[in-house]
């Protein structure tokens, strides 16, 4: 009896589908751009002119104008989400508040980061080794994700924020610092 051997299957690295299926997805246009630019001969084998040509000689003329039409559709429905999620990203701001505790002690409470698609637990342990202080992620009153950091460093903070989203190519983005003193009982 001869060994079985595995066969080895590749995985679009934009929508996690085998490429024979990345159309079915949301993001078809940018699974093709990623198959070209890693695995060209699949890209040939699945969306060269001969394959799309032997795939659609069985389709009548209605049927596969139809079906261009649908992929077109759903095209423009993923750019125009992806249009308005850098939208919402570069209309958003970043709030550095820096608030008074008892007598000099301070903390510094980040919010509007959520939107960014930033880890907010690995940004926390970040701050808190980079500024050797405690730093949290709590939720505020809007039951938004804010980063709360202990000490006065709220001019630092804001700092590297702003270098972390021009290193995204997010340089429209406004940071901004509040400071908040906290009422006495």
């Amino acid at each position: 009896m001869s060994e079985i051997e595995a066969k080895s299957v590749v995985y679009c690295g934009v929508c996690t589908f085998p490429p024979e299926y990345c159309e079915f997805g949301g993001s078809f246009k940018r699974c093709k751009e990623w198959l070209l630019e890693n695995h060209t001969e699949l890209f040939e084998q699945l969306y060269s002119e001969d394959a799309l040509a032997n795939a659609t000689s069985s389709l009548s003329l209605e049927t596969e104008a139809k079906i261009n039409q649908d992929l077109q559709k759903k095209q423009a429905k993923e750019e125009a989400k992806a249009e308005r999620e850098l939208k919402k990203k570069l209309s958003s701001k970043v709030i550095v508040k820096s608030i008074s505790r008892t007598k000099r002690k301070q903390v510094v409470a980040i919010s509007g980061l959520e939107v960014f698609e930033i880890d907010m637990k690995k940004l926390a342990k970040t701050f808190a080794s980079k500024f050797a202080t405690g730093a949290s992620v709590t939720k505020n009153a809007e039951k938004k994700e804010e980063i709360i950091i202990q000490g006065d460093v709220a001019d630092e903070v804001e700092e590297y924020i702003s270098k972390m989203l021009e290193e995204k190519g997010l340089t429209d983005v406004k940071v901004e610092q509040t400071e908040e003193k906290k009422i006495k009982k």
